[in-house]
């Protein structure tokens, strides 16, 4: 086909031209985001996100997307709509597919439509997956419906900042069965009065709820003359939703949320971003804010020569110290296009229920699992003296086991299945670690790697320092000098009970 040929294109749309969603991710609690809404999360190229977004939902985002925090509170703009507006046209132009990423609702005082318009005036294709909004949602976890049959059968919306806008609007607000504030932190008293002005009884049952669906959400009830009052004596501030109606009465009787024992309090896992999943999630099941300051990597070697050649040779044992070295030796093995028949005759040890739960998966049982919950504890292996035991470790396994195995008279190979490297932090986690109420250590490295992110700050750490087991607590105390928890046995949810008794 010659040049002519070609179908037209304009300036504005090119045939490389992505897409963007305007996502409500809702008021705060991340599962309330919507299957449409998290699917676009988790297929975007570039995430645009508010500063109400919760920041538990970035994790959902791909670890190659580009993830750009463009929030705007009230007297903090991290950037200007007509520069989101910009970024968001810019990266679709390059193809990607965009995510705009917002607290809420994005068509509830969010700018949606705006957005949505500037993408239809530049050709990009564009599409909004609503929102739960904080009007009707953070109410909810308040246990006060907008309405309710004999006390309300309507409710209305209203910007609090707009106290000096629109009559007709107030006069409606004072009438309405259900009023909801949006907005109106720095407001409330002025539109307490403008209410009442327009004939609203200052009896009228009120409330208002800060961080509304988050762990850390707070409540202030009274009546519509008095709630400015009890917001200041109570010390909520944005974002603030309040509701003045009969309502408001009910949230006493039908309060239901219960965010768990760590509700609002701030935890980091330094476990590998690879493995936090779960114990993030633990977490998270018990009220706790969750940041990740991975302090290590875990790099497997399968398919290494070295590794290779242990999978292939002669052995009566195979011994696992980590789950890790479970998966590192079974992928080496099915790579070779081998399964579990391949180990017949072959005894397999295992240290804790994870690494036996790790062999289950492929269908092999374990022989023998100690006691004890450290990998020395494998020494005790009910072997005949001259048998060959291969151990699947990291690259840090102390020579403990082989050296105990080998005085008990048995020939050792031990071999580096997976490799624990160190992990920089970014300014932002060292931070967040510098403020956390608790730090979860999982493994000695990630306090040895930890310490040395930290340097001089090491010190000055007030968080409580939780450990999942007696090996990872000496190196704790080694590099900080105490540990306020270790977990009763090495599973992780007995380490979030040790970080709960911490911080109770």
């Amino acid at each position: 086909m010659s040049t002519d040929d070609q179908p037209p294109t304009t300036d504005h749309q090119s045939p490389a031209t992505g897409s963007v969603a305007l996502v409500g991710a809702g008021p705060g609690d991340p599962g309330l985001i919507t299957l449409a809404g998290l699917e676009a999360l988790r297929s975007a190229d570039v995430v645009l996100y508010d500063a109400l977004a919760p920041a538990a939902l970035l994790r959902e985002a791909r670890a190659d997307a580009e993830v750009v925090g463009v929030g705007k509170r009230a007297g903090a703009h991290l950037a200007s709509q007509d520069e989101i507006e910009a970024l968001m046209l810019v990266r679709a132009k390059e193809g990607k597919r965009v995510v705009r990423l917002k607290g809420g609702d994005p068509f509830v005082f969010g700018r949606g439509s705006e957005e949505l318009r500037a993408c239809r005036e530049a050709g990009v294709p564009c599409t909004v997956v609503p929102g739960v909004t904080s009007a009707i949602g953070a109410l909810s976890y308040a246990g006060i419906p907008v309405t309710h049959r004999g006390l309300a059968g309507a409710f209305m919306v209203l910007n609090a900042r707009s106290v000096e806008g629109d009559a007709a609007n107030w006069r409606a607000a004072a009438e309405v069965d259900t009023l909801v504030l949006l907005m109106g932190a720095g407001t409330l008293a002025e539109c307490a009065d403008r209410l009442i002005g327009e004939g609203r009884s200052p009896e009228t049952p009120a409330a208002s709820v800060q961080w509304g669906t988050r762990p850390d959400q707070r409540v202030a009830t009274g009546t519509l003359a008095g709630i400015a009052e009890r917001v200041t004596e109570a010390g909520l501030t944005a974002p603030l939703v309040t509701v003045v109606g009969k309502v408001a009465g009910l949230a006493g009787e039908l309060a239901w949320f219960d965010p768990g024992p760590l509700a609002g309090r701030r935890v980091a896992v330094t476990r590998s971003r690879a493995q936090a999943s779960e114990l993030v999630a633990l977490l998270e099941a018990e009220g706790a804010f969750v940041t990740e300051a991975p302090a290590i990597e875990l790099v497997s070697r399968a398919g290494s020569s070295d590794l290779c050649e242990a999978v292939a040779a002669p052995a009566d044992w195979w011994a696992f110290s980590s789950a890790n070295g479970v998966e590192a030796a079974m992928q080496t093995l099915l790579a070779a296009g081998l399964d579990a028949r391949a180990l017949a005759g072959r005894r397999l040890a295992a240290v804790g229920d994870a690494t036996a739960d790790a062999l289950a998966a492929y269908g092999l049982r374990a022989d023998f699992v100690p006691e004890q919950f450290w990998s020395t504890a494998l020494a005790e292996l009910p072997a005949e003296t001259g048998e060959m035991v291969t151990i699947f470790q990291s690259n840090l396994s102390p020579p403990n086991l082989a050296l105990a195995l080998e005085e008990r008279g048995f020939s050792v190979r031990a071999v580096t299945s997976y490799e624990n490297r160190p992990v920089p932090l970014t300014p932002e986690q060292i931070d967040a670690v510098r403020e956390a109420d608790a730090i979860t250590f999982t493994s000695s490295s990630t306090a040895r790697n930890l310490r040395e992110a930290l340097g001089p700050d090491a010190a000055g750490l007030t968080a409580a320092l939780v450990s999942i087991g007696p090996s990872t607590s000496d190196s704790v105390r080694e590099c900080f000098g105490r540990v306020d928890r270790e977990a009763a046995s090495p599973a992780l949810d007995k380490l979030v009970r040790a970080v709960v008794d911490a911080l109770a």
